[in-house]
Order: C-alpha cells, then sequence, then structure tokens
C-alpha cells in the first residue's frame, strides 16, 4: 500500500493540476487579468473576453508538451495585455483575403512584443508555431503559391524581422514561396509594420499600405480610416449604436481573431471573415484577369478551398440600425408579467404534456450521471464494505475505492427561435412554452441553455431602405432591413430569472421578417465563445427566409442561398452540433440533422427526442473508463 500525505478520505489530485494551476497564473498576470475565467478542455483553444479556453495537458506531460500549452496561454496572454480591439475594429478591411492578412500580422505584433522582452515567452510559442504547422503535415510538401496562406508567410516574415526568429520547420516552404513576391512588393511596408509594432494605430494603418502594395486595394472599406479626430468620433458613435449587443460582437470577434488550431487552422480563419458584414463583389477582379494575357500567371492572393464555398455576393447595406439587445429592454417589467401571464394562461393544457416529455429526457440525462465506483484498489476511499474480511484475516490488505469518471461532457444548448410574422399565433405560444420547459428541465440536469429569438424592427426595410432611397438606390444593395436579435435567457442566467422574458414573444408586433442565415451566424458565434467541451444548437422555424425589402431589390433566392452557405459551414467545418426543427415547413432540404412537424402541438416532442438522440450518441462514441484492479498481495 502506497504512502501518501493526504488525509482520509481526501480525492487525490491529478498530476497535471499544479502545472494547470501555474499555466493559469501566467496567463493572468501577463493579461493583467487576475479575475480570468481559465478552463483546459479537449477542443481547440479559444478566448472570449474574460474567458479562455486551453488545451487538457496529458496525463504525461513531456517538456514539449508542456511548451505547446504554455505558448497558447502565452498567446491569449499577449493579445489581452496588448491589442485593443476598438483601433482594430475601425481598421479592419471587408474582403476575406484581406481580413485574413490584417488579423494574422495583428497576432504576429503581439506575440512578437512579447517575444522581444521574455526569452521563455519566445520559446513557447515557437513549441506552438512548430506544432500547430507540423501537426497533419499538410504544409510540409506545398509546392504552390496557391495552396500555401499567404498571411501565414506575411505573419512569420513579420516574426523573424521583429524577433531574429527563424519560420518553424514546417512553415518554411510557405515563407519560401511568398518571401520574393513580398519583398518585391511590400518589403518597405513590411519595415513600416516593424517600425510601429509599439502603437496599434500606427501599425494598423501600415497594415492597410500593406494590403494595398499586395493588390488588395479593392478590399479596404475608406469609411473606416481614421486620419482625423471627427472620425474617431464618428465611429465611435456608430460603435455605440449597438447598444448592449456590440460587447457581444466584440468578445465573439476577439475569439475567431485569436482561436488557435492545428487541424482547423483553416475553420478559424473563415470564423474570423463572417464576422464582417460581407465581401463586396469580385466581378470587377474576374473581368480584369480575363482580359489580361497573363491573367493565370499574375500574383493574386491565394484562396483555400474552404474559401471558395462562401456567399461572396450576401452583404448587408448597412448594419448601422441592426439591433442585438435582452428581451427585458424591449420593455416595461410591468408588461413582461403581463405577457408572461398571458403565455402560461395559453397553455395551460399543453404546459403538462411538454413537462411529461421533459421529465423522461431528465431521467435519461441523469441516468447517464449516475456515480459509479472501482473497488479493489490499493489506494482512494476506505471501502467499509470490505472491511469485515480483514476481521475474519488480518493479513488480509486494506481495499480502497475510488469514483469513476461520467461520461457526461460538459453542455451546453442553444435554442434559436424565429420570430417572424408566420409564427404568430399557436406556434410561437408552443415554441415560447417549449423553450421554457425544456431550459428549467437541462438546468436541472447541469445543462446550460440559452434561448435567442430572430426577427426585423420594422416591415418593409425599416432605416435601412430609406437610406438607400436615400442614396439613389444603388443596384444590389444585399440585406435590406433592419436586424433585431434578441436574447431571452443567456446562458449563465438562471432559469428564475429569464423566466418572464419568454413572455416578450407574445407581445403584439413583435413578429416580423426572419432572415435565418444571419441569425444562425450570430448564434453560432456566441456558441463558439464558450467553453464548454459540448455545444448543442437548435434551430426552431417555420419556413424559408423571408424579407420582401431584400427580395424585391436581390435575387429570388439571395437569403435561402445565404442561408444554405451558413448551415454548410456551421455541418462541415464547426464543433457545433447543428439540429433544426421545421414547424409545417420541411426543413431536411437545409439540415443535414432536422425533423418536419405539421403540427405545433407536436414541437415538445420533436424537442425532446432530438436532443435524446445526440446524448445517446454521446454515450455511444464516449469509451467507458477501464477498471483498475487491485494487484495480488
Amino acid at each position: 500500500m502506497s504512502i501518501s500525505n493526504r488525509k482520509p478520505g481526501q480525492p487525490r489530485e491529478a498530476p497535471t493540476e499544479p502545472f494547470k494551476r501555474s499555466v493559469a497564473g501566467c496567463l493572468r498576470a501577463i493579461a493583467r487579468r487576475p479575475e480570468m475565467e481559465i478552463a483546459f478542455a479537449s477542443d481547440r483553444p479559444a478566448l472570449s473576453g474574460e474567458r479562455a479556453r486551453l488545451p487538457e495537458p496529458p496525463r504525461k506531460l513531456s517538456p514539449a508538451d508542456a511548451a505547446i500549452l504554455r505558448g497558447h496561454a502565452d498567446s491569449m496572454a499577449l493579445r489581452l495585455a496588448c491589442h485593443d480591439e476598438s483601433v482594430h475594429r475601425r481598421h479592419m478591411p471587408d474582403g476575406d483575403a484581406a481580413r485574413a492578412v490584417f488579423e494574422a500580422v495583428e497576432q504576429a505584433r503581439v506575440e512578437s512584443i512579447g517575444s522581444m522582452r521574455m526569452d521563455g515567452v519566445a520559446n513557447n510559442l515557437g513549441a506552438m508555431l512548430e506544432d500547430k504547422y507540423h501537426r497533419g503535415g499538410k504544409y510540409e510538401d506545398v509546392r504552390e503559391r496557391g495552396d500555401a496562406p499567404v498571411e501565414d508567410a506575411l505573419a512569420l516574415m513579420l516574426r523573424e524581422r521583429l524577433t531574429g526568429r527563424k519560420p518553424p520547420r514546417a512553415a518554411q516552404k510557405i515563407v519560401d514561396l511568398w518571401r520574393d513576391v513580398i519583398e518585391e512588393r511590400a518589403g518597405r511596408d513590411l519595415a513600416k509594420l516593424a517600425f510601429s509594432v509599439d502603437d496599434q494605430k500606427a501599425f494598423a494603418r501600415a497594415a492597410r499600405d500593406l494590403l494595398v502594395s499586395l493588390d488588395m486595394a479593392d478590399e479596404l472599406s475608406p469609411t473606416q480610416d481614421d486620419d482625423s479626430d471627427d472620425d474617431d468620433k464618428q465611429d465611435d458613435n456608430e460603435d455605440q449604436q449597438s447598444e448592449q449587443g456590440e460587447s457581444e460582437e466584440e468578445s465573439q470577434s476577439e475569439k475567431s481573431e485569436v482561436e488557435i488550431s492545428d487541424d482547423a487552422s483553416e475553420d478559424m480563419e473563415d470564423s474570423a471573415s463572417e464576422s464582417s458584414e460581407g465581401p463586396t463583389s469580385d466581378e470587377d477582379d474576374e473581368t480584369d484577369e480575363a482580359d489580361s494575357e497573363e491573367a493565370a500567371e499574375s500574383w493574386r492572393p491565394p484562396q483555400s478551398s474552404s474559401r471558395e464555398n462562401r456567399a461572396p455576393d450576401y452583404k448587408a447595406y448597412t448594419t448601422r440600425f441592426d439591433e442585438m439587445i435582452a428581451a427585458e429592454d424591449l420593455c416595461d417589467p410591468e408588461e413582461l408579467a403581463r405577457l408572461r401571464a398571458y403565455l402560461d394562461k395559453q397553455l395551460s393544457s399543453l404546459q403538462g404534456v411538454v413537462a411529461r416529455l421533459a421529465n423522461r429526457l431528465q431521467r435519461r440525462l441523469q441516468a447517464k450521471q449516475n456515480r459509479a465506483w472501482e473497488f479493489d484498489l490499493e489506494e482512494g476511499l476506505l471501502d467499509p464494505a470490505r472491511l469485515p474480511r480483514i476481521i475474519i484475516d488480518p493479513q488480509q490488505p486494506l481495499s480502497f475505492k475510488r469514483e469513476k469518471d461520467t461520461n457526461f461532457r460538459d453542455t451546453v444548448v442553444t435554442l434559436l427561435i424565429d420570430n417572424s410574422g408566420s409564427m404568430r399565433g399557436r406556434p410561437i405560444t408552443v415554441a415560447a412554452t417549449c423553450g421554457d420547459i425544456l431550459a428549467r428541465t437541462l438546468e436541472r440536469c447541469g445543462v446550460k441553455v440559452e434561448i435567442l429569438g430572430f426577427t426585423t424592427k420594422a416591415w418593409k426595410g425599416g432605416q435601412s431602405r430609406e437610406v438607400w432611397l436615400q442614396s439613389g438606390k444603388p443596384a444590389n444593395p444585399g440585406r435590406l432591413n433592419d436586424l433585431r436579435h434578441i436574447i431571452y435567457k443567456s446562458a449563465d442566467s438562471p432559469w428564475r430569472r429569464a423566466r418572464k422574458n419568454l413572455g416578450l414573444m407574445m407581445r403584439e408586433g413583435l413578429l416580423k421578417e426572419n432572415i435565418d442565415g444571419e441569425a444562425l451566424d450570430w448564434a453560432h458565434k456566441r456558441l463558439l465563445a464558450r467553453t464548454e467541451q459540448r455545444r448543442i444548437l437548435m434551430m426552431i422555424s417555420d419556413g424559408a427566409p423571408v424579407d420582401d425589402s431584400t427580395l424585391s431589390v436581390n435575387a429570388g433566392n439571395y437569403l435561402e442561398r445565404h442561408l444554405r452557405h451558413v448551415i454548410d459551414e456551421i455541418e462541415n467545418r464547426s464543433p457545433i452540433e447543428l439540429i433544426a426543427i421545421g414547424i409545417g415547413h420541411d426543413v431536411t432540404r437545409y439540415y443535414r440533422r432536422a425533423v418536419t412537424i405539421v403540427d405545433a402541438e407536436e414541437l415538445g416532442g420533436a424537442m425532446t427526442d432530438k436532443l435524446a438522440e445526440l446524448f445517446e450518441e454521446d454515450a455511444d462514441e464516449a469509451p467507458a473508463p477501464a477498471r483498475t484492479k487491485r494487484r495480488a498481495a
């Protein structure tokens, strides 16, 4: 029997816990965020506001594993300490390729600041980059520029100029393929970047000059230049118009900008680029290339296969009037209480049926969380059931037991409910009640739930259309209405505090148009910022996206095509699990995992059944913990 300093009954600490505490403490110290929440999980690293998610260290930690993990932590800490998100957002370009370059050089800037001041940080970041480019080996055999991301080459060349450290061996071919072209076209701009590394505003301006030198000037937005104080004030005013929603968008953008992945680095770039309004049309570029005899050989920013499937023609005419708002801010508390009472009265008969379905789901989930034990161990908690055999035979050794780890992963579920006019009446009433009861049920099982809604602020386009009319009705304006995204219950808010908010769905005049693609993208980005191990997004809708103002001046399938693109991005390139329920409308033609119900009364059963299926799949995929037996005495 092993000797331990632990008190009787005290669980043994995992061997990696001291190391995790050390890494978390260093991150908080460098970032100057003593209250920052830091989690370790098997998902890819992510940073969102005051939350950071780092890779779970292996049980047998090697020096290389430790350096890689420290590199991820140092990268996030330097982002928080040396980066101003408002300055970054004001200078952000619109186009996908330009945005990827802008993000990459900014991340290289903040990491280089730490590397130049602390050798240990430089070594950690070097180990992280080596692991990033080596994993999968997809960059070691590249032979053409089209397969080598120009943004990575620029970031590594800038890092080399600032710190004197060579690119990782696994990424050397990327830099070699692009070095001559970049030095010829933008060598002077790289020098300007290196000169202004301590001034983010000057660095951002130099980065925009770099994009011009790399033939990406058409992807820059002139309205984002802040050469004067007046422009800064105007930009700040526009930022404030998003009210509470802006801070949430910033956290999503911040997360996507610093998210570091190994095999999924291309997925990260897609997530970062989707936070823009939408890129401008590429028709002019294609025409110029067709007219040129050397178009096939002329330099152009490489586009990975993940970007080729994007929806390049989708954009919003203006996002100035969009709104992301908490439900309690849309009406006074007295009205919310009255609407909630009306909701409860309408569904007195349905509530019992949905409650029974929810209880069945709860029993399934709690069955997966039952405690299980390993017996006949050499250390752990003393097993009193085995004490009689000591009395019978004093030569018998003591027997210990230890609780098994459950297979049930930390989970968050987002319910995204269509708040369009076609949901008026029984469908929206049933959806509100099902969301309410499901949130209460999952909360009892330790599963966090977020309830969101989406609609528009006005019929027929609202203020966006008025601005478009005043501008002379430019052709192909894109999305032409004012979005309203509603937060009925955030994931961290307890059900009792958000209970009244769901009554807002009963408010007359709330339900208008539905632009599903942007709403789904919004809910998806909120989930990406979460640190839970498992994240589920459930869309509840009764039809295809419809907005008369937008469809009257764009192609008839404009919104539907964008929705299909967003669904494809989530289902094929995101860790989020997406399911959909269509009320009286076939959504299986859009979503891979979906169900269509004819009557709104079936919604409760469909929601609980689909969630139960997901958790059943999770149980089947998770390996059972091994039973460790005591060695023979």
